[in-house]
């Protein structure tokens, strides 16, 4: 298989309105909805509609902006020709997202889940009758390949993860998940601090030139020439963050830079978010579950500045994006690319701790295969790991199908984060994604891992 061959993550494929292929691409649409609801089933009325923390949405709101993106897309699009370019703000404004940001949806008039729901099935029976006549070989680029459908089902995949954010938030009687699916427990690693392994430098593909799946920010492939550097051979465990707090993490300013300092200030924390003190113990909470923190777990639910803080402590820095994929992807035995750490094969929950149905992080090294070309364990699942890059375009970027996605979001403000979560469905992660935040969050399941100049 070509390396650009490899960056393809499993297209839809086929000529004009084959039924087999729209069988494909009902039963994917099919699986997100089921797990929609699946996540919202233990939640009653008063929980989908009060919002828990001014950082995420009213769930309901959530379902309604899925209905609106959905009706968007596979049904106001694909009634007319694609010119190339969309507006998001072509969507009901109750449920635009710019015109009604997060901490001010709580104050909105928001319809029942019931009248969710029903809007939800009365847009996908229409966007089903009409996808039996799509021909996915036709020149738009919206349907060539199946790609609006994916980002429709993408798009509802990454809403059931601020949907568990929000739960994680979720004050009072705790989230009891309807379906849990334990992690494995074994093998572990001995070593929990500090091992590093070596990425030779040269030349690596970044990005992809998918069009079947990818978001518009993945692309173009680029080929990058890396210096010599050193990375993390697991994200960093909950062991590692606990000394450097008792060796003073958070109180020791030289470890903080000047905007870390500002924010460690204004928010007092000293621990992870979700940490707590039980006696002489740190425990924490992960949805309904209270217990010690895990040790060889990867610490989880730290913003970037406290990455940025820890890394300096242990004489070490964040990786950038290009040091992370080329990590996780370039063999530089073969000088060829994976399509994920592994190899080929397709993203399953066995090969890494996707698809929300755990409930949590795993031990690292709990998922062996699990492991890059050059060794390093888990760059996929468990925890969204954060780079020292600021979200911006790769070389020759091209918006696509609307600005509202990526464009917008550009600039230092935000910092790229990759890999993905156990939060995170397999549909919506790769080697390639790029996910990005404000340095200040913590509500996201995010940790990290270190590098350093080799």
């Amino acid at each position: 298989m070509s390396t650009l061959a490899a960056r393809h993550p499993g297209r839809i494929t086929g000529h004009g309105t084959d039924p087999g292929i729209a069988d494909e691409i009902s039963e994917l649409l099919a699986d997100v909805r089921a797990r929609t609801e699946l996540l919202i089933a233990p939640l009653s009325e008063a929980d989908l509609h009060v919002q828990h923390d001014p950082l995420m949405s009213p769930i309901v709101w959530d379902l309604g902006h899925i209905a609106g993106f959905e009706e968007l897309w596979l049904l106001r699009h694909l009634e007319r020709p694609f010119t190339g370019l969309a507006a998001l703000g072509e969507m009901p404004g109750l449920f635009n997202p710019f015109e009604h940001p997060r901490r001010e949806r709580g104050k909105l008039v928001l319809p029942s889940a019931a009248e969710c729901r029903t809007v939800l099935a009365e847009v996908r029976e229409r966007a089903l009758a009409r996808l039996s006549r799509i021909d996915f070989d036709a020149d738009s680029p919206l349907t060539r390949d199946g790609f609006v459908y994916r980002m429709v089902a993408q798009h509802e995949a990454q809403h059931g993860e601020t949907i568990l954010q929000t739960m994680q938030l979720k004050g009072g009687e705790p989230y009891r998940p309807a379906e849990r699916i334990a992690p494995p427990t074994g093998p572990r690693l001995h070593h929990l601090t500090g091992v590093m392994v070596r990425f030779p430098g040269g030349a690596a593909e970044i990005g992809t030139n998918d069009r079947s799946a990818a978001y518009d920010n993945e692309r173009p492939i680029q080929r990058v020439h890396l210096p010599p550097f050193e990375i993390d051979e697991t994200p960093v465990t909950n062991a590692a963050y606990l000394e450097f707090m008792e060796d003073g993490g958070y109180r020791n300013a030289s470890w903080w830079s000047d905007a870390g300092r500002a924010w460690l200030a204004s928010s007092g924390v000293d621990a992870p978010k979700y940490w707590h003190r039980v006696g002489s113990e740190w425990w924490t909470r992960t949805m309904d579950r209270v217990a010690p923190v895990e040790l060889t777990h990867p610490v989880v639910h730290v913003c970037y500045y406290e990455a940025e803080a820890f890394a300096r402590w242990a004489g070490k820095r964040l990786p950038t994006e290009y040091e992370w994929e080329a990590a996780a992807t370039w063999d530089p035995q073969t000088s060829t690319s994976r399509r994920f750490p592994w190899g080929e094969a397709p993203l399953t929950a066995d090969l890494a701790n996707v698809d929300q149905l755990s409930f949590g992080t795993a031990p690292v090294g709990a998922y062996p295969r699990n492991r890059s070309p050059i060794g390093c364990l888990g760059m996929i699942g468990d925890v969204w790991e954060w780079t020292a890059t600021d979200f911006g375009p790769y070389p020759g970027y091209e918006s696509f199908p609307y600005r509202e996605y990526s464009e917008v979001f550009f600039g230092p403000e935000h910092k790229v984060l990759r890999g993905g979560s156990w939060a995170s469905r397999s549909i919506a992660i790769r080697n390639t994604f790029r996910n990005w935040d404000l340095p200040i969050r913590r509500q996201i399941f995010s940790g990290f891992r270190c590098a350093r100049n080799a």
